[in-house]
């Protein structure tokens, strides 16, 4: 959908195409007054990136707050990108700086995976979408809310800002579930027990009563969240599945693509988005309730990474992520059973080799 097409006075707008996101998000940093505070988990050092650098620049030189939290993993730059902007008193701080020892990879494997932007204490983006050029083709899902709810995302930024370089964190404090105007505020951090995404989608999937579609580049439940899949079947429950038919990690698919065909035969409808990598995190039962927000539907999302997403049932945005949905279906192919079945005995033995590795992926 074009920006011209977008009401962008209205109190919610869902961007699914990136180009036309940013471009929003870049006329609200321009209209800025006060604030700016950027969340993320990538940020390019790209054409996108750029524009984002220029813009966020202008308004630091005009005094504005420009504050940016960037997650270390998943970036490409660094502060001396920034310099300008700094020079002009905006501030960027790196999530949890790459630790290196020979438990390289568990001891940096807990990241901030979250995506905000506030504006003003009035305007929130809130979604899967990085701020870089290499996901410019993919299908995402970013909700643009005006209202006084901005004012609980600056805190739940801050809260994040304050606890960025710190490895022990109050599970309690920095999980619990925040409510304001009838939309909830799911917050996770690394937790081996405390899981709360994992377990809202657990409730509302056993609540179900008519269907329930999730929309996730990353599908690998586990056990629980399989359980209440297969009792939601037994009750009649329609389920649907939307996934891309490449991500952009090819081991992930390999593994994802060991438990599709169990999936498929227990009465799961699978569809796989195909003309580019489907990055859109959504949920939807019963045409009532949704979830949207940062969290993939896997064991790494849940375990491992600072998530955020919002859960509600207003009808606007109800209205907003069936459309979405309805588009994304639009361009997608149904899972092809017999060609799963054929697959090489190699891919076969690839899988069994990921099993083991499943929770980081």
């Amino acid at each position: 959908m074009n920006l011209s097409e977008q009401n962008i006075d209205g109190n919610y707008i869902l961007f699914d195409d990136p180009l036309t996101q940013f471009a929003a998000m870049i006329e609200d940093i321009k209209t800025a007054n006060h604030s700016i505070f950027l969340q993320t988990y990538k940020f390019g050092n790209d054409v996108i990136g750029e524009k984002f650098k220029v813009e966020l620049t202008k308004k630091a030189k005009q005094g504005i707050k420009v504050v940016l939290l960037i997650d270390s993993w998943g970036t490409g730059v660094t502060e001396r990108y920034f310099s300008e902007m700094i020079s002009f008193g905006g501030r960027v701080k790196f999530f949890k700086k790459i630790k290196f020892s020979l438990d390289l990879f568990s001891a940096n494997h807990r990241r901030n995976h979250r995506k905000m932007l506030i504006i003003d204490e009035k305007t929130t983006y809130i979604g899967s979408s990085n701020i870089t050029n290499y996901c410019i083709n993919w299908r995402e899902s970013c909700l643009r809310i005006k209202g006084s709810i901005a004012k609980v995302f600056k805190k739940i930024f801050f809260d994040d800002y304050h606890i960025s370089n710190k490895f022990y964190q109050n599970k309690k404090n920095f999980s619990t579930k925040l409510k304001h105007d009838g939309i909830e505020i799911i917050r996770d951090i690394p937790s081996n027990r405390i899981q709360p995404t994992r377990d809202k989608f657990r409730k509302l999937i056993n609540k179900a009563q008519k269907n329930i579609i999730i929309e996730t580049p990353y599908f690998l439940p586990g056990s629980s969240l399989r359980k209440a899949i297969a009792d939601a079947l037994l009750r009649g429950v329609k389920v649907k599945i939307i996934i891309p038919q490449n991500s952009d990690v090819r081991l992930f698919d390999i593994l994802r693509n060991k438990y599709l065909g169990q999936y498929h035969k227990n009465g799961v409808e699978i569809v796989e988005y195909t003309p580019n990598n489907l990055h859109a995190k959504v949920f939807l039962i019963d045409d009532s309730t949704f979830v949207l927000g940062s969290s993939n539907f896997d064991y790494r999302s849940f375990r491992f990474m600072h998530e955020i997403n919002i859960c509600g049932q207003n009808p606007e945005i109800i209205r907003l992520i069936q459309n979405h949905l309805t588009e994304t279906e639009s361009e997608s192919v149904p899972f092809n059973y017999d060609n799963w079945k054929n697959r090489r005995l190699s891919t076969k033995a690839i899988e069994r080799l990921l099993v083991p590795l499943r929770h980081f992926f």
